[in-house]
């Protein structure tokens, strides 16, 4: 690796290593409304609990879950930013140093043989999703910590056409009602409509790394995440699944133009300690960080 790569490199291992130990300010600042709305004194206490984990992570520079997931990130790339060619390479030694940094559990097992050899790198890990911007010469990178809990809640279908957006609303409640105890709640949703599986699951992790509180941009999409929030808070499953006023975090919605013959729909779980982080890298190789303060 030439200089640039190696400072570009240093700094993408701390910010997994932050992912990693701290949470995001978005998400802090929903977990401490959460607790003031809730009523139960005994549901409040586990918000208590959550939020002296969170504190205690960040003093001990140690991360908030034994599970640190499986590194995936997300890259909304300049055409002419000078790391298209390195950039992959960097994330991965990156993952390697933080895996020791941290240290970050080792998650990372082989297709097949079940091999693993204690690095969180592997065939395929980290996984990296490119989106290309034209004219362009910045990096908006996402880096997310997928925990087995969250990935196992996950779920992806094609309905019927003739089931509609109401299908799209029981798929999405079924999905949590189903697995969403196992992704440690509150949680966060994601929600992908698309064309097929595949891009209905990408747009689903997408809008699961949106900024809590936002809204689609598209009035009916936007109605459509509020009736899914509000649907998801009334299910009393509440946090670690022990009842409670609210559920959801936050839902967001993310959707594309379709087939009319197929309608395609994921969604995508975050627990309450939903690791991800935001950063925009310049044509320098300076990593500005967008999630996190201080």
């Amino acid at each position: 690796m030439n200089d640039i790569n190696l400072k570009l490199t240093e700094q993408l291992t701390d910010l997994i290593s932050m992912a990693a130990v701290k949470l995001p300010d978005d998400l802090m600042k929903r977990l401490y409304e959460m607790k003031e709305n809730e009523t139960n004194p005994k549901v409040s206490a586990i918000y208590d609990s959550m939020l002296e984990n969170q504190k205690m992570a960040v003093e001990l520079g140690k991360p908030n879950c034994q599970d640190t997931g499986i590194i995936q990130c997300f890259v909304k790339a300049g055409s002419s930013s000078p790391f298209l060619a390195s950039l992959e390479k960097c994330l991965r030694e990156a993952a390697y140093q933080a895996t020791k940094q941290v240290p970050l559990r080792p998650n990372v097992v082989a297709p097949f043989d079940e091999t693993n050899d204690g690095t969180n790198v592997g065939y395929g890990v980290p996984f990296v999703e490119w989106d290309i911007v034209p004219e362009d010469d910045k990096i908006e990178l996402d880096i997310y910590l997928a925990g087995g809990g969250c990935s196992l809640a996950g779920k992806s279908a094609v309905l019927m056409p003739s089931a509609g957006y109401k299908g799209v609303a029981e798929f999405v409640f079924d999905t949590v009602c189903d697995r969403a105890v196992n992704a440690c709640p509150p949680m966060v949703v994601g929600v992908g409509i698309g064309a097929c599986i595949t891009t209905a699951t990408k747009l689903s992790k997408k809008a699961l790394l949106r900024t809590i509180g936002t809204r689609n941009s598209k009035p009916e999409i936007a109605e459509f995440e509020e009736l899914l929030f509000d649907g998801i808070n009334k299910l009393n499953i509440g946090p670690q699944g022990l009842g409670g006023k609210e559920t959801a975090i936050g839902v967001s919605v993310e959707a594309m133009a379709r087939h009319p013959a197929s309608l395609g729909v994921s969604v995508s779980i975050g627990c309450w300690v939903h690791r991800h982080a935001k950063a925009i890298i310049d044509k320098n190789g300076n990593v500005t960080v967008l999630s996190h303060t201080n």
